[in-house]
């Protein structure tokens, strides 16, 4: 991993710049960057699209292919068709970092979307970083991708601490209960929920009263199980992506342990339901985009009539509907950038973005703000469905 950062450093990184100096008056404007041409524009996503988080990575996958198939079928922006690549992950920061050099490298995009997870992304960070290629709407909250702000990192969906801030709020206001313990990921995903849940926890004079861990791509859930039932909370945040957060849930459910549950929306909402079972049941679920049902919104109707014409055989659902947004906002900022189109002045687009309507949701963004939206909104499961909800309750 870190020999092939390197490789972009030093004299290489020099000598490509010289080149590209010394011949750069042969070059017509539309052509001088990577993934473009006079009728196409290059972006490619790395995400989990198979192993235990492909839920994750093919929700966003298939929101975004149905956005940039309506996009085309409109003509493109400025005359140009997006064409959209997309590789696996596998959920693992050494594939991002293989699949990211690929993507830049040799299949030439012009910009990344649509990564899916907080450790994944932070790998991604450095070679975007210093190849200078924007990368817009990663299905994370993470702090650590929103500061400092990174010129080349633009995030579309509310933070971690938006969401854990939300969760406690309603888990302290509704139900009464201060006592919450957080179940997470053994990385920097689950430290960045550990850490939004202690801050709200400290906003309102609490303390956490437990945790318990898991490591990434595993079901392995007792050990943090045990911890937390062993500090008595009377409710749990889970930080984790379904499979695990559902191993948790059913294990809990199995040894009696019922405190009240909430988890943060990268778990993705559906495939822990289905996961679950009946065990989902009364579930806490903090989300970034509205309902996917919720056709009152403009934005919404739009999603569920392109992902009915491009993936007929696919339900709405949170994840395709984030996936979705993040699409549309990267349409715009592509068409706002104009025709002579540069990574350079797709991000002076996007940072030029305030109060731009994608229909029905805004979103803003400056040079100081890369996260175009900070709503939460929050739902709690029953009947298998997790339900949009003003205030929460005991399942």
């Amino acid at each position: 991993m870190k020999k092939g950062i390197r490789r972009f450093g030093g004299y290489k990184f020099c000598f490509v710049a010289a080149v590209l100096a010394g011949i750069a008056f042969v070059i017509p404007a539309a052509w001088a960057e990577d993934g473009v041409t006079d009728s196409e524009v290059v972006i490619g996503q790395c995400a989990a699209l198979e192993g235990p988080a492909a839920g994750l990575g093919t929700g966003m996958n298939v929101g975004m292919k149905a956005c940039l198939d309506e996009v085309n079928a409109k003509g493109g922006v400025n005359g140009r068709k997006i064409k959209f690549i997309a590789s696996n992950d596998g959920y693992e920061p050494d594939k991002t970092v293989d699949c990211t050099l690929n993507m830049i490298e040799n299949e030439k995009v012009f910009a990344l979307a649509g990564y899916v997870g907080t450790p994944t992304a932070k790998a991604a960070l450095p070679i975007v970083q210093e190849m200078k290629v924007p990368l817009v709407g990663l299905y994370t909250g993470a702090g650590l991708l929103r500061n400092p702000v990174s010129r080349y990192i633009i995030n579309i969906r509310a933070s971690y601490d938006d969401e854990t801030e939300a969760l406690v709020e309603r888990i302290v206001s509704d139900l009464g209960i201060k006592d919450i313990a957080v179940f997470y990921q053994d990385d920097s995903f689950g430290l960045a929920g550990l850490s939004g849940t202690e801050k709200a926890l400290k906003k309102r004079g609490l303390k956490l009263a437990g945790m318990g861990t898991f490591a990434r791509n595993t079901e392995a859930v007792k050990g943090g199980l045990a911890s937390i039932m062993a500090a008595k909370p009377g409710a749990v945040v889970m930080v984790g992506p379904y499979k695990p957060i559902a191993a948790f849930v059913k294990e809990a459910k199995a040894a009696g342990f019922n405190p009240v549950l909430a988890t943060i929306s990268f778990v993705g909402t559906e495939n822990l339901i289905k996961e679950s079972g009946d065990a989902a049941n009364g579930i806490i679920i903090s989300q970034v985009v509205p309902s996917p049902d919720d056709t009152s919104i403009p934005v919404v109707r739009d999603f569920q009539a392109a992902l009915k014409k491009s993936f007929p055989n696919e339900a709405p659902s949170y994840g395709r509907l984030e996936g979705y947004v993040t699409a549309r906002v990267l349409a715009t900022a592509l068409e706002k950038a104009g025709a002579a189109l540069t990574r350079e002045g797709l991000i002076d687009a996007i940072e030029s973005m305030s109060n731009a309507d994608i229909g029905g949701m805004s979103v803003s963004f400056s040079k100081d703000n890369h996260q175009g939206l900070n709503k939460v909104y929050m739902t709690q499961v029953g009947g298998g469905k997790a339900k949009p909800v003003a205030k929460v309750a005991r399942p």
